[in-house]
């Protein structure tokens, strides 16, 4: 039955997302900028998933965690290795992605490619980057909403949720990354699409490993809550922190706050049920 549950929720969280950025953009609810207040603009989408991130991790997966037998001491490292880990791999992908970039620059240089049509490729190649970087991303989504899953089946929801949230903004930006090296835009979201489904695999290593390591389940879920707390603090919020009026201000926090209303929402519904 969880492993059911894990392959529904992944799916939904992985595909659901995909489907969802893509309908958004579809109907012209999110703007390029700031296009007027009848557009959701990304920033809405960015506070919606910060919101949701940190509520999931300081008020259901770190609780949750902290209630087992293991030392509080031994978590809070766990917690601190956790974010460094990910603010490492971050700094690993930038560097990749940064040092292809100046390759393809100084091979265009080399060859004369210095006119529009000329770069079609490095975006081809980075179309690729985008699709091998996501399903890298959507496994471990997937191995961390099984291991909230096997925690609680509430927790697993609400963990499925914060995924999708803080997924459909970026998967906005891979889809117009792709659309951008390719003009046909269903072929797009099938990639992106295949891309999201990786998440189910990771829902199936994840329930897989979590299942024969229980004992290390606190751990595990601390993991989890590093890699969200990090995606909110070090990636969704600074690209919020900018001047803005009173009223976009107001804005923006209310969408922060409506992420954390909604987790929340979710985890009082599932555990009535």
């Amino acid at each position: 039955m969880t492993l059911i549950a894990i392959l529904i929720a992944t799916l939904a969280a992985g595909i659901g997302s995909v489907w969802l950025a893509a309908g958004l953009m579809r109907l012209g609810f999110i703007a390029r900028g700031d296009e007027g207040p009848s557009h959701l603009g990304p920033h809405h989408l960015l506070s919606l998933a910060a919101g949701a991130l940190l509520a999931t991790s300081f008020m259901h997966l770190l609780p949750e965690a902290f209630e087992s037998q293991t030392g509080p001491k031994a978590l809070f490292a766990t917690l601190l290795v956790g974010v460094v880990f990910f603010f490492l791999l971050d700094k690993a992908e930038l560097w990749h992605h940064g040092h292809e970039h100046h390759r393809e620059e100084a091979d265009a240089d080399a060859h004369g490619h210095v006119h529009g049509h000329h770069h079609a490729p490095p975006l081809r190649s980075g179309g690729w980057a985008v699709l091998t970087g996501d399903s890298v991303h959507c496994f471990g989504d997937g191995i961390l909403i099984a291991s909230a899953f096997v925690a609680d089946m509430r927790l697993g929801l609400v963990a499925a949720l914060a995924v999708l949230a803080h997924e459909v903004p970026h998967h906005i930006g891979d889809l117009a990354v792709l659309r951008l090296s390719s003009p046909n835009r269903s072929a797009a979201l099938v990639k992106v699409s295949l891309a999201g489904a990786v998440t189910a695999l990771g829902g199936v290593t994840g329930w897989w490993l979590v299942d024969r390591l229980h004992d290390y389940l606190p751990y595990f879920l601390v993991v989890a809550s590093s890699s969200f707390i990090y995606v909110a603090l070090a990636d969704l919020i600074p690209q919020l922190q900018r001047r803005l009026s009173a009223r976009e201000t107001a804005t923006q926090v209310a969408w922060l706050l409506l992420g954390i209303g909604l987790v929340t929402l979710v985890s009082n519904l599932a555990h009535q049920h």
